[in-house]
């Protein structure tokens, strides 16, 4: 165990950055899904984020983690392979805009499961902040909502949804997981389980075809996968998940811009107004001051 000075700023910073990585991985990923199937990249992926997880722990692991940590670890694995599973389907069904603003409504399940399971108080700013974000994604939605998307769009609405939740449990875990743990811990045994679950479906389902054409993008979609997960840890065991939390609303950006460059989705005004609300919710948010002590014991 080790101090970490808390850097409230910084975290700021590293979590937008980790929102980065992974918005572009989703469009990374939205690609190898139309052109794969959701199961077949899942299986890939997740050998060859296994491959990147093991070459930048296992030289310099530490300690065997405590029978404590290793449930967390579990635990956040298990989660995310449901979540990243709903998710993968849903935007396979639904422009890539549209699916990231359904996933807003985490951060604010995020924001009251932090202050009920470690005990943060949700300051005035983080409030506002993700108030004045959600109303931007709701401004996106009445718009998005005006084209008809089909009942195909419907499921994978409520596929995303359902991820929704579960990332919002996944954000307070992000918390309790840095402070238990090192990031390059993290990512090995996430993506121990990860594997090991898609390999135990392998076992009923059968194993996919090799993704010809598409091991370029399935190495790229990884080395985001990564590191956004490795920016994650860092930022949140240098600042509280109810003042991080709203970062993820900075993903509407990636995505609005990344599915009308790539995917040919356009963006409506609607969309346009919706983000000034959402880069003015987290500029307040940034600037909200942590209650945390400035150094916290985290795991190294």
């Amino acid at each position: 165990m080790s101090r970490v000075v808390q850097r409230p700023l910084l975290a700021f910073a590293l979590a937008l950055a980790a929102v980065g990585a992974l918005s572009i991985m989703d469009a990374v990923m939205k690609h190898l899904v139309l052109a794969l199937g959701v199961f077949a990249v899942s299986v890939w992926r997740s050998l060859i984020n296994l491959a990147f997880a093991s070459a930048l722990y296992l030289p310099r692991h530490g300690a065997w983690p405590t029978r404590a940590t290793l449930r967390l670890h579990v635990a956040r694995a298990l989660l995310t392979t449901v979540m990243a599973l709903l998710f993968f389907w849903g935007i396979a069904r639904v422009p890539l805009a549209q699916a990231i603003a359904l996933t807003f409504i985490a951060p604010l399940i995020a924001l009251l499961l932090a202050a009920v399971t470690l005990d943060e108080r949700i300051g005035p700013r983080s409030i506002i902040g993700s108030l004045l974000a959600f109303l931007g994604v709701l401004t996106i939605f009445l718009g998005q909502a005006t084209t008809d998307l089909g009942s195909d769009a419907l499921w994978g609405s409520a596929a995303i949804l359902g991820s929704a939740i579960c990332y919002a449990i996944n954000i307070v875990m992000m918390r309790q997981q840095a402070m238990a743990a090192g990031p390059r811990e993290i990512n090995f045994f996430q993506n121990v389980v990860v594997a090991a679950v898609w390999l135990g479906a392998v076992g009923v389902m059968g194993a996919p075809a090799w993704p010809a054409g598409q091991v370029g993008w399935l190495v790229v979609a990884a080395m985001l996968s990564t590191s956004g997960m490795l920016l994650f840890a860092f930022a949140y065991a240098r600042a509280e998940a109810s003042y991080l939390a709203v970062t993820e609303y900075s993903a509407f950006l990636w995505a609005a811009a990344l599915g009308w460059l790539v995917f040919q989705e356009p963006v409506s005004n609607y969309t346009l107004a919706g983000v000034v609300l959402i880069i003015a919710g987290c500029l307040v948010a940034a600037r909200a001051e942590a209650r945390i002590p400035g150094e916290v014991e985290v795991a190294t």
